[in-house]
C-alpha cells in the first residue's frame, strides 16, 4: 500500500477534494490536513509519520512543514502540486487538475 497525505491550509476544500479523488484506488491510503490551528483536520505527526508521500497544494505549505515537522520529514518525498486556494470541493476542474498532477507520482 502506498499511502498518501494531502496537505493544504484549512482541510476544507483542496485536501479533502485530494483525498476522496484518490482513495479507494487499488494499492492507494489516503489521509488530508491542514496546516492552520483552525483547520478542520489539524496535521499531526502520526499522519507525518504514517505517510510515503506527502503532497502540498503550495510552496508556502512545504515550507511550513519544514519549520513545524522537520524531524518526521526525515527520508519523506514531498511534493508541491502548485493549486492555489480558488476552488470549491469537488470542483470539477480541482478534480480534473489533481487527476493531471498526482497521477504521474503514482505510477513510479
Amino acid at each position: 500500500m502506498t499511502k498518501l497525505l494531502f496537505v493544504c491550509s484549512a482541510n476544507r476544500l483542496r485536501s479533502p477534494t485530494a483525498e476522496q479523488v484518490f482513495a479507494g484506488r487499488p494499492g492507494i491510503e489516503t489521509d488530508s490536513a491542514g496546516l492552520l490551528s483552525t483547520a478542520d483536520v489539524a496535521l499531526s505527526a502520526e499522519q507525518m509519520e504514517w505517510a510515503d508521500i506527502i503532497f502540498v497544494m503550495e510552496k508556502r505549505h512545504r515550507t511550513k512543514l519544514s519549520q513545524k515537522f522537520r524531524k518526521q520529514l526525515n527520508g519523506k518525498r514531498v511534493i508541491c502540486l502548485d493549486i492555489p486556494d480558488d476552488y470549491a470541493f469537488m470542483q470539477p476542474e480541482l478534480v480534473a487538475m489533481l487527476e493531471r498532477k498526482v497521477t504521474p507520482f503514482l505510477k513510479r
